[in-house]
């Protein structure tokens, strides 16, 4: 049971105050300011429907915001898809589900507990992903270095020395010129080796130094 809808604008604005002084102080680590954050966004349940979603969303705001992001390659809706009664559970604590009787400012070790275990078993994953991709754990620490769009196209290499803007363009959607544009920029920082100039025989390689990753 929410708050009296008079009261609603008040404690969005408290905690919309609460996250921006947690996020710029850093008193709190990130991941405890994200939990804290979807369960006061929930209680407060400003809408009449889709508050669980808008949560979320909010939680990964601040996470990724705040260095958590990872380049979008995890996602927390994974861990509380696989059980979702676990997830409503760890949300339903406090003496009284209703606001004024002790939701609102109920004990939130049990959630924050729940939360902080859901981001150790997506960065767990992520890490074991990784691994798996590039041969072993030492080629992990090189693929941080990559953006997502660097890491399809590392893909490619793996059927073939050589790749065109075309194929590079298929596989990430765009168009050739934006691929021709970011092919460009590879090369100026040593990620790709231009071979031929004109349009039909312009090709490209990888540098030496990320060929350990398609071994």
């Amino acid at each position: 049971m929410p708050p009296e809808a008079p009261d609603v604008p008040r404690l969005m604005k408290e905690l919309v105050d609460l996250i921006n002084q947690q996020v710029a102080t850093r008193a709190l680590p990130v991941p405890l300011i994200a939990a804290l954050v979807h369960y006061q966004f929930a209680t407060i349940h400003p809408y009449y429907d889709g508050n669980g979603r808008t949560a979320r969303l909010l939680t990964n705001q601040v996470l990724h915001q705040s260095g958590y992001g990872l380049h979008g390659i995890y996602s927390l809706e994974e861990y509380y898809a696989r059980n979702l009664a676990a997830y409503y559970a760890a949300l339903d604590i406090g003496d009284s589900h209703n606001y004024s009787m002790g939701r609102g400012n109920a004990d939130l070790t049990p959630w924050v507990g729940y939360f902080c275990a859901g981001m150790a078993e997506s960065f767990s994953q992520v890490r074991a992903k990784l691994s798996e991709q590039s041969g072993g754990p030492d080629g992990s620490a090189l693929l941080r270095e990559l953006d997502q769009r660097q890491k399809r196209v590392i893909a490619l290499f793996r059927e073939s020395r050589f790749i065109t803007t075309r194929e590079i363009s298929e596989e990430l959607g765009v168009h050739r010129r934006t691929a021709l544009n970011w092919c460009q920029a590879w090369v100026a920082d040593g990620f790709l080796i231009q071979q031929g100039d004109a349009q039909k025989s312009r090709r490209y390689e990888l540098t030496e130094k990320w060929l350990s990753l398609i071994d």
